[in-house]
């Protein structure tokens, strides 16, 4: 038997406070609102108690940050896309972004297990003055439990309608995308992180967050990773490691940076990274 659940996530500026209104169906649920950095950033993390999707199983998180809020959204968990004998696999994210809106998608990683059949995508619309930081990171396999992702396909789909449209279709079978260097190069995790803006950047602007992000790079080792704005309103920084860790750990720090950098703000990780 299969599951939909689905997550309806509203913020909105009330005074000077964001605040959230949700709904849910299904095993998706939001924790309570939390804010460790004032009225003004509302966090949150969304829980979805299975931990992990099976064939013919939906998720679908829709986010809203009307005008002038601030939301962060966070997982305590990896979402799994478990082996499917039948029908694939979804998890779908709609995030939209009003006008003067910002909004941090920072979840951990999405698992592709030996055997999966799984769609991952998300679709993020920004108007005039928004701006989001989100992430995007997959992991193929668990190859220190020794399951590599020998079966099984993973399609990715990411869109800023306008800006940025990353897709992927990654089949287990496919050994020259998997192992070649002009693919993965053996490399058993993914990622994309991007700042994209609703109005465009000013050259200084966009020049000086390429540089701090490319110096923040310069600090790791052993994770192929490059940081490059391919419009006036994105700028995206994608990655592969053998592990998921040390790639997340790279991208908490960009985005620690890109926070002081771009919004003025503390870098305030969520509580649950620390737990």
């Amino acid at each position: 038997m299969s599951w939909h659940a689905q997550l309806d996530l509203q913020y909105r500026r009330d005074d000077q406070r964001t605040v959230l209104r949700h709904a849910h169906t299904g095993p998706l649920r939001i924790l309570k609102s939390l804010y460790p950095e004032g009225h003004g950033i509302c966090h949150n993390v969304i829980v979805h108690p299975p931990g992990g999707l099976v064939g013919g199983d939906v998720l679908v998180v829709n986010a809203h940050a009307a005008t002038q809020s601030h939301g962060l959204l966070a997982t305590p968990g990896a979402t799994r896309f478990y082996k499917s004998d039948g029908p694939a696999t979804e998890q779908r994210i709609v995030l939209t972004l009003d006008e003067g809106a910002r909004l941090e998608w920072l979840p951990l990683e999405a698992i592709a297990y030996p055997g999966c059949l799984a769609h991952n995508t998300l679709r993020a619309t920004l108007a005039e003055g928004a701006e989001m930081i989100g992430w995007d990171v997959c992991a193929l396999g668990l190859p220190t439990a020794g399951q590599p992702f020998d079966r099984g396909s993973l399609t990715q789909h990411l869109e800023i309608p306008g800006l940025w449209l990353e897709r992927s279709h990654i089949d287990a079978a496919d050994t020259r995308l998997l192992e070649s260097p002009l693919g993965l190069g053996g490399h058993k995790c993914m990622g994309t992180l991007w700042l994209a803006t609703g109005t465009p950047l000013t050259r200084e602007r966009r020049e000086h967050l390429l540089a701090v992000v490319r110096s923040v790079l310069g600090d790791e080792h052993g994770v192929p990773v490059g940081a490059t704005c391919p419009n006036p309103r994105m700028l995206v920084v994608r990655a592969v490691a053998p592990l998921v860790e040390p790639l997340m750990a790279l991208f908490q720090r960009v985005w620690g940076t890109l926070r002081t950098e771009a919004w003025g703000l503390r870098n305030t990780p969520p509580r649950i990274w620390s737990v």
